[in-house]
């Protein structure tokens, strides 16, 4: 277990759902925790939940200046929690184009954004945690996925480099991806949901990844299994298991 108490992070889509929770288990920790999203109404709520010291500066992750204004209000932080994004099944016969650069906008780009603004101190100090959230979906392509497994597969990869790129200093990058979640964001998904977590458990399974010195967690265990082994299958399985729906 970490020395979390003292701490400052800055969760960033942090208004509901994993980002609440994750921010209630860190604030119990001990962890100064600064919330943002685009709601200043869901902000004020959780930071008045909150057990410890905490505050919220609203943004919107779109917007280069608006992350630019957040980051420099946030100010110095020893972490930050990327937890940000949104999913909209879209096949590719029913293309919509400002939904799916939406999805590539806010789940990787906005992650960009983000880390622009943190990096270069931490760099500096030589200390610092970055915490990036992906998906399962990002290992392979999904069917009627075209922009949200896409956009989780471009921060599965943003985040094996910068992992790669600071392995041998001080600042720790880790990368979570977790499976179903029980979310406002699967109201528009009709498909069967396995082992559909609730926020709570999903945020108790970060907050232990978290703990470690590992940079990659995949869960359920047994879904992201599933998914972590289907990059080693052939194509003509691999269709088989997932192109099936």
């Amino acid at each position: 277990m970490r020395e979390w108490s003292g701490k400052r992070y800055w969760l960033v889509g942090a208004s509901e759902g994993l980002g609440r929770e994750l921010a209630m288990k860190m604030s119990r920790a001990g962890v100064e925790v600064v919330v943002s999203a685009r709601s200043e109404e869901r902000l004020q709520n959780l930071v008045a939940e909150l057990p410890g010291r905490a505050t919220y500066v609203p943004v919107d992750i779109a917007d280069r200046a608006s992350v630019e204004a957040a980051a420099k209000e946030v100010g110095r932080i020893d972490g930050v929690v990327f937890l940000a994004g949104i999913a909209t099944l879209i096949r590719t016969q029913e293309w919509d184009t400002d939904r799916v650069e939406q999805m590539l906008d806010v789940n990787l780009i906005g992650a960009a954004r983000v880390i622009g603004q943190v990096i270069g101190p931490m760099v500096e100090r030589d200390a610092g945690h970055i915490v990036l959230i992906g998906s399962l979906s990002a290992y392979r392509g999904l069917p009627g996925s075209i922009g949200y497994s896409t956009s989780k597969a471009g921060l599965m990869a943003l985040a094996e480099a910068m992992h790669g790129d600071l392995r041998h200093t001080a600042l720790r990058v880790q990368l979570a991806n977790p499976g179903y979640i029980d979310t406002r964001m699967q109201d528009d998904n009709p498909h069967s949901k396995p082992f559909m977590m609730s926020p709570e458990e999903a945020a108790g399974k970060v907050f232990d990844h978290m703990n470690t010195d590992a940079f990659h967690k995949a869960f359920p265990f047994a879904f992201g299994l599933l998914f972590r082994l289907s990059r080693f299958l052939p194509t003509g399985i691999y269709e088989w298991i997932f192109f099936r729906r």
